[in-house]
């Protein structure tokens, strides 16, 4: 029986929906038809389930999400270490999330908390996996897959049908073409796409412009870019070179401590 009260007359419960009387449902909420929302979830206000959307907790929801139909959100960790344990997953606010979407909530060795950050638009088909952290703005196109651990940073792409390997890092900004296999990290700012092995095809200028980065910033990138990617420069070489010129500014010196910090290598 549902117990779930309605906080303003903008809400409305479809009678075939399943809310477990644990769960918390915000003002303004939606729920569809045929939805199921277990017990200890908590949804902000004004979120729309559309229809046959499933979520469940640990799970805190934040304010003006949309689920298209038949989402898994917040389901058990598909790892065969986890038995049972109560892990959370956390999703900020004005998400888009389209149809056939898997969530899936952290593992305990993982820190158990699987995070998606707001503004995000998550396309069909997408898997986002146990103790994944994607930030704010980014876009994950249709049937992308974040294996465990990944962490995509803000105003990334990921292009349709792409794998992640496990623990690696996307920087921010940076765009990955449809059908590329990232099993190392991807640089901030840079764009990558597979021909017939995954590489680095420069900066990701045209994406940067659009986020309203002034030319001397870009220039600034680019100029890191050519040092790191079309000098005959190793890559400690490279990040010596960088350093000596002087104050590089702040986005080359977030994509130095980038690749400083990668344990998986940079793609180039």
């Amino acid at each position: 029986m549902v117990t779930v009260t309605v906080k303003s007359r903008e809400s409305s419960i479809h009678a075939t929906a399943v809310i477990d009387p644990r769960a918390i449902v915000g003002a303004g909420c939606k729920i569809g038809p045929y939805c199921v929302i277990g017990p200890d979830v908590e949804l902000g206000e004004s979120c729309e389930l559309i229809s046959h959307v499933t979520v469940e907790g640990p799970s805190k929801v934040g304010s003006n999400n949309r689920f298209f139909p038949f989402s898994s959100i917040g389901l058990p960790p598909q790892d065969l270490s986890y038995q049972g344990e109560p892990t959370r997953l956390e999703i900020g606010d004005h998400n888009t999330i389209r149809e056939f979407v898997t969530i899936n909530r952290g593992t305990v060795k993982g820190g158990g908390l699987t995070r998606i950050g707001s503004h995000t638009l998550i396309m069909a088909y997408v898997h986002v996996a146990h103790d994944c952290f994607v930030g704010d703005h980014v876009l994950l196109a249709n049937a992308a897959t974040l294996g465990g651990h990944v962490t995509v940073e803000e105003w990334a792409q990921v292009g349709a049908l792409c794998p992640v390997h496990q623990f690696v890092r996307i920087g921010a900004h940076s765009y990955i073409g449809g059908g590329t296999v990232v099993t190392k990290d991807v640089l901030p700012f840079s764009k990558c796409v597979t021909p017939r092995h995954v590489q680095t095809y420069g900066l990701n200028a045209v994406g940067l412009e659009r986020r309203g980065f002034s030319r001397d910033r870009i220039q600034k990138i680019h100029h890191a870019f050519r040092v790191l990617l079309n000098s005959k420069l190793n890559t400690t070489q490279a990040l010596e070179k960088l350093k000596s010129e002087g104050d590089p500014g702040e986005d080359v010196a977030m994509l130095l401590r980038f690749i400083e910090d990668s344990e998986r290598g940079v793609i180039k």
